[in-house]
């Protein structure tokens, strides 16, 4: 999901809720402690070099359980970033503490924002010598030239 969509979201949102992949919620007293730019500029193990722009929302719990973020409040917190930063319309990854600071995507579902689990990939897998995965076929599918001359009475034992 883009920034402007998070904002198109939040402009007729009556509240904002994060819901994790697992179908929990965040605490509805998180705290948006960081709205940036995430630049990321790498070589992949093909050896192409790659330049990759994100906007990035860090969601945090405090203590304290009476704190509710309003969807204006964090229109104007991205306006803010916007302005002071310069962040375009680029792609939102979230970062939440689970076990460690998870790195999600982001969807909205009509009612709440749904956080992504994110995968690693290999970018050059054509470079790395990953397989191609291999057609899955039916044994019975095969005709009978394609079969092994071992086969009961085909004397090649």
């Amino acid at each position: 999901m883009k920034l402007s969509d998070v904002k198109t979201h939040l402009s007729t949102a009556e509240s904002v809720n994060f819901r994790l992949p697992n179908g929990t919620y965040v605490p509805e007293h998180f705290h948006v402690t960081e709205v940036g730019q995430i630049t990321k500029k790498f070589i992949d193990c093909g050896g192409t070099v790659r330049h990759e722009i994100l906007a990035g929302f860090q969601l945090w719990n405090a203590n304290d359980t009476d704190h509710r973020l309003k969807p204006q409040k964090l229109l104007n917190i991205i306006a803010l970033s916007e302005k002071v930063l310069g962040i375009g319309d680029s792609e939102v990854e979230v970062e939440y503490q689970s076990d460690t600071i998870g790195k999600y995507g982001l969807e909205f579902n009509g009612k709440d924002f749904v956080l992504i689990a994110k995968q690693t990939n290999c970018l050059a897998q054509d470079q790395c010598g990953i397989p191609t995965e291999k057609q899955k076929l039916n044994l019975k599918d095969l005709s009978k030239s394609e079969q092994s001359c071992c086969t009961p009475g085909g004397n090649c034992c």
